[in-house]
């Protein structure tokens, strides 16, 4: 059963202006107020949120979005400045494995992390990857997978060869704090250098999202295709 998530929301998110990216408005809520439903949704209880800036703020915020059956526990990097990885680290002994783990600025539809549940393997690091490559909206940003069969064969930003995409949506094991701490160099380390790793060992599986939907929120660009999804589902 898994009861835990991990929600990275570090990053100062300044290119979408002054307020903390999680509490941009998407049609009319909160963007980290429709992560937090399908949490609840799929019985998550304890969200382990590690911030950086605005942390005082967004706990608050947080706080009052939370359902009476959930409860925050809110993490906070001191070096949030460093690489995504760093931000993991910090729920390394606080959390309850399998976890999950999402990005305080992704939206995704509740069948993904269902669909997580439902194929994961235990004791693998469990991806949920998007193989619909020309639906997504900046490639140029997007983390590149090479996936054979089931398994995560390469992951990178810059890969050359690759047939999916990292939606930033996983079910974790402990193992990958393990990962993470090899990974690091000088104290700091991107989610994608342990994937990277474990993939190497033949502990990453690839979970293809089929028609599924989800968007990263990271510039004005993705902001405004996101309302523009929600604007059209609400005439649908």
């Amino acid at each position: 059963m898994t009861t835990d998530a991990v929600i990275l929301m570090a990053g100062a998110g300044s290119r979408l202006g002054e307020i903390a990216k999680p509490l941009v408005p998407i049609a009319g809520r909160p963007l980290i107020s429709y992560t937090i439903d399908v949490l609840e949704r799929v019985g998550v209880r304890t969200i382990h949120a590690v911030m950086g800036a605005q942390s005082e703020r967004l706990t608050n915020e947080i706080e009052r979005l939370l359902p009476a059956s959930m409860r925050l526990h809110a993490l906070v990097n001191r070096d949030w400045q460093k690489q995504n990885g760093v931000s993991v680290l910090c729920a390394e002994g606080k959390v309850q494995a399998p976890f999950f783990l999402v990005m305080g600025d992704h939206l995704f539809d509740p069948s993904i992390l269902e669909q997580l549940l439902l194929e994961a393997q235990p004791g693998r690091l469990n991806l949920a990857i998007d193989r619909k490559i020309a639906s997504i909206f900046d490639l140029d940003d997007a983390m590149k997978v090479q996936v054979e069969g089931d398994r995560v064969a390469h992951i990178a930003k810059d890969l050359p060869a690759y047939n999916a995409i990292d939606t930033g949506l996983f079910l974790c094991p402990n193992e990958l704090f393990d990962y993470l701490r090899r990974a690091q160099r000088d104290g700091d380390c991107g989610l994608a250098d342990g994937v990277r790793l474990m993939a190497a060992d033949g502990k990453a599986q690839a979970i293809d999202i089929g028609a599924a939907w989800w968007q990263d929120v990271d510039t004005p660009e993705m902001y405004a295709h996101a309302e523009e999804h929600f604007r059209a589902a609400a005439q649908s």
